[in-house]
């Protein structure tokens, strides 16, 4: 309490010291404090000699106490993170909002003291860059991150993930590939770390998808360990204030034209002739279309759709149901197969292979008559 209560003091303080007494001209049509109103003359004698406000000066400076309060909003967010849980975990895939997020981690000394762990998931079709700026982060914030890759498959092994599951999986199955490459090995590395808290860099700003998130939630994988959120009240716009204000090292990336960056097959500048560039901690080029709201990931998912048709935004990673088990080759060389009708599990049955049915619809007479039915006929169900 007596943190929130030293912030809205100091906030509070900053704020009337800051005001100019006549800030809202007279002529808009603005309801103006007393104060104001009371030095309305004053303020067009002001005018009149030559002594103009200086706008650009107080956005500047607006900007300033704004983003302090978000850093200290964020690192305290962390510090609940990594001072009451024993294995905060930080997947990191590098985008600006992670790096400002590794930055604070270093600041607060989490990074050193290993009471926050970095993970990273390789899916074997990230920008090469990717890598190689992980390996550039982990010798200057002096950690080492925690590498997670298809299940069966070495990390850095491309050819060994294309052997086993096919170079084209994405083309063919985007929900597969996302389960192969994504789900399972970030949570397979939340258990392997025994993660009890998951900081990330979602934000509201970046989309309706995940316009209602607040710092500290409960996630929807995992078995619903803890997850923070630091930058969740944060715009684009102050995530590279701040990467300019420490000169915070970030994806090369971004100065090709890249506000977001996922796996290479499905990611586009934006806009498309890479016009928009931040360069040595600032912008070239217009910076609305980055920074305007839900467009940092508009470059992102690109020419992808879901099954049911619908434009693709999330990898299944944040979303409800991640948790639930992917379907996956039980033995070498068969595969989980849907039977779609009576007609199919007659099939398996006239087949004479050996095979495990699963019938799931506990409710339903009729399956429960199939599946009278179908254990008679020695199939074996679970």
């Amino acid at each position: 309490m007596k943190f929130c209560a030293s912030l809205f003091l100091a906030g509070a303080s900053a704020a009337v010291a800051f005001a100019p007494s006549a800030y809202v001209p007279s002529k808009m049509g603005v309801a103006r404090s007393s104060q104001a109103v009371a030095s309305g003359s004053t303020a067009l004698s002001m005018a009149a000699d030559g002594d103009a406000f200086d706008q650009e000066k107080f956005i500047a400076e607006s900007k300033e106490m704004r983003l302090k309060y978000l850093e200290e909003q964020a690192m305290f967010s962390l510090k609940i993170s990594c001072e009451n849980y024993g294995d905060a975990v930080f997947p990191n895939a590098m985008i600006a909002g992670d790096v400002v997020i590794t930055h604070l981690l270093h600041r607060l000394g989490y990074l050193k003291d290993g009471k926050a762990k970095i993970m990273v998931v390789d899916t074997f079709h990230l920008f090469p860059e990717t890598m190689d700026f992980l390996r550039e982060i982990e010798d200057f914030y002096g950690f080492k991150a925690e590498v997670f890759c298809a299940e069966g498959v070495p990390v850095g092994d491309k050819a060994a993930y294309d052997k086993k599951y096919g170079a084209n999986l994405w083309k063919e199955d985007i929900e597969q590939y996302d389960k192969v490459c994504k789900v399972e090995p970030f949570q397979r590395g939340l258990k392997t770390l025994n993660t009890n808290c998951m900081i990330n860099g979602r934000t509201r700003w970046q989309g309706f998808e995940r316009a209602w998130i607040d710092q500290f939630e409960n996630a929807p994988i995992g078995g619903g360990l803890a997850k923070c959120n630091p930058l969740a009240y944060w715009t684009l716009e102050d995530t590279f204030d701040y990467i300019a204000k420490y000169e915070v090292p970030h994806h090369p990336l971004h100065a090709k034209g890249y506000p977001s960056h996922g796996d290479a097959k499905d990611t586009i500048p934006i806009p498309e002739d890479g016009s928009t560039r931040f360069v040595d901690f600032k912008f070239e080029g217009d910076p609305v279309p980055w920074l305007d709201y839900a467009s940092e990931r508009k470059g992102r998912f690109v020419g992808l759709a879901n099954k049911d048709g619908s434009t693709k935004t999330e990898c299944g990673i944040h979303v409800a149901g991640a948790e639930k088990t992917f379907d996956r080759d039980l033995w070498e060389g068969g595969a989980v197969k849907n039977l779609e009708s009576n007609d199919a599990a007659k099939g398996v049955v006239a087949s004479g292979k050996p095979a495990v049915v699963a019938v799931y619809a506990p409710w339903c007479q009729v399956r429960l008559g199939n599946l009278i039915h179908y254990y008679d006929c020695s199939i074996c169900f679970a």
